[in-house]
């Protein structure tokens, strides 16, 4: 079982969609307690401080950032891989619960 729980967001070496290298960026964990309980992986969604004019489907603008831990305005992307707790560099802090709510939502969008 990991120490990282649903809405944190932490500094990961994010793979690019391709797996064509790996960029240092946050990330957002998005997987349950009780998936941490049974297995060895975290599941992460990425987050851009890339402010698009509108929100594609599953995506969260980031009301507090700041509360967050992140240095910009950022947006959650509907970008998901799986990734060793050994890899995350470093806890950055946690989304509110309102953030976390409209979290929950987009992953409503993104996979049914």
């Amino acid at each position: 079982m990991t120490g990282y729980k649903f809405g944190d967001i932490i500094l990961v070496p994010f793979p690019f969609t391709d797996q064509s290298a790996v960029k240092r960026r946050p990330a957002v964990v998005i997987s349950s307690t009780a998936y941490h309980r049974t297995r060895p992986d975290i599941v992460i969604m990425a987050v851009t401080s890339q402010l698009p004019t509108t929100l594609s489907v599953g995506e969260v603008q980031v009301q507090d950032w700041r509360g967050a831990g992140l240095l910009k305005p950022s947006v959650l992307k509907p970008v998901l891989t799986t990734i060793d707790p050994t890899l995350i560099l470093k806890k950055l802090g946690q989304l509110t619960p309102s953030d976390q709510t409209l979290l929950r939502q987009a992953l409503t969008q993104i996979i049914g």
